[in-house]
């Protein structure tokens, strides 16, 4: 005998829930393949918080169509998710630890902290757009990545009651390398930032064991300015 369910409507509903589920799934595989891989990232945990990360539930609706493109995308208040070769690539760069503690400069709409949620053991992130801040809050929660604080408050300062951190990544560009920063980074630690302004270039700070740093410049990159907070 052949049952029929009570609402038959409801079945298309679930079916088109579970297409598009594919579709962006499908999406993200192409986007890590065609965008990533073919580049320099290698690391496979990268990879896999890449292709694991739902990158269209953390941009306004209204592009959400174009969240697995290679290329940014606006996300309110003058700020932007960076294209997703950018964030793969400096979180290859980092090289982190499952055991570390990571601080990150500009929230935005927390996708970088998801993905760097899935790589280490603690994250904390600043922004200093309050609104943003508590977007990627309760993104980031009913998400459910829950190794990941993020707090309003100037970026420049920093996080020094939690630090030292083992890893530092700025995703906003200020005009040269932030000491406090720098000196909230631990030894044997590594920081990662876009700096400049105008022609902006990613540089890679590695502080030794005796506390001693030394910088390395990667890449051209064009990330919006980092902004200090009031006094």
């Amino acid at each position: 005998m052949r049952l029929w369910p009570r609402h038959p409507a409801a079945i298309p509903l679930c079916l088109a829930a579970a297409v598009e589920a594919q579709d962006w799934a499908a999406l993200r595989e192409n986007m890590v393949r065609t965008q990533i891989e073919r580049r320099d990232v290698r690391d496979p945990a990268v990879l896999k918080a890449m292709r694991a990360t739902p990158r269209h539930l953390f941009i306004p609706e209204n592009v959400r169509n174009s969240a697995y493109e290679d290329r940014p995308l606006p996300i309110g208040h003058g700020q932007t998710i960076s294209q997703p070769y950018i964030v793969a690539s400096m979180s290859d760069l980092l090289e982190i630890q499952p055991g570390h503690k990571v601080l990150e400069i500009g929230t935005g709409s927390g996708y970088q902290a998801a993905i760097l949620s899935q790589l280490a053991k603690q994250v904390f992130s600043i922004e200093i757009v309050d609104a943003l801040a508590k977007t990627s809050t309760r993104t980031l929660r009913e998400l459910g990545y829950r190794n990941v604080t993020v707090r309003s408050g100037d970026g420049y300062r920093g996080w020094p009651e939690e630090a030292p951190f083992d890893r530092i990544i700025l995703t906003a560009a200020p005009p040269e390398m932030v000491q406090a920063l720098v000196d909230q980074l631990k030894n044997g630690g590594r920081l990662i930032a876009p700096v400049g302004t105008g022609s902006q270039v990613l540089v890679v700070v590695e502080k030794d064991a005796q506390g001693r740093t030394q910088q390395r410049t990667r890449y051209g990159v064009a990330f919006v300015p980092m902004v200090p907070g009031r006094k």
